[in-house]
């Protein structure tokens, strides 16, 4: 007879050491990932980079790197990582002074597809984001060129080079060219 095992809480998860090795807790259950790829890094800092610098101009709040945790449900629990997060102002400083992973979703939640992510995966990590309410989701495809916004699962909309990436409400004036994301 199997024997059950407790789900793993984010506050389990934040005890743990994993070394090098990148996680994220999805239900219960700890989710191994390997490191991210050159391009994927490439990738993630040239966005971080340009939204860093636009928020932090105009005073919007805080951007996150990589492996910030935001606890996107409770029991059981959910922890994802963006490889891009932003969180406004007012939300942000409710966060200040705590420690461990961001209580709540990101704003903007940037996640860039990697070689071995399957389409299930991508898709599981919008829909917790969303479910979770963030306002907007970005899935960045280096392969195919293309960004996909996600303001809700029925509000979905695919870039290509040609297309200009906007920040819609949630980062207003944001906008670059798709192309240049991909070295266009």
């Amino acid at each position: 007879m199997p024997v059950a095992t407790a789900a793993i809480t984010a506050e389990d998860l934040a005890q743990m050491s994993f070394g090098e090795q990148r996680v994220e807790l999805v239900r219960g259950e700890v989710i191994t990932m390997a490191p991210a790829g050159a391009d994927h890094g490439e990738m993630a800092m040239t966005l971080g980079a340009l939204i860093y610098t636009f928020v932090r101009e105009r005073r919007l709040g805080v951007v996150y790197a990589a492996e910030t945790g935001f606890i996107l449900a409770r029991n059981p629990d959910t922890v994802r990582a963006p490889d891009v997060a932003f969180v406004a102002s007012e939300r942000a400083a409710q966060q200040r002074g705590r420690s461990g992973f961001f209580e709540g979703p990101p704003d903007l939640a940037v996640e860039v597809v990697s070689p071995g992510d399957t389409a299930e995966d991508v898709e599981a990590k919008v829909l917790d984001y969303l479910e979770a309410g963030a306002r907007m989701v970005w899935i960045v495809r280096p392969r195919t060129r293309t960004v996909t916004v996600y303001h809700s699962l029925r509000a979905v909309q695919v870039l290509r080079p040609g297309d200009l990436l906007d920040g819609g409400d949630v980062l207003p004036g944001f906008a670059v060219p798709v192309a240049t994301l991909f070295g266009g």
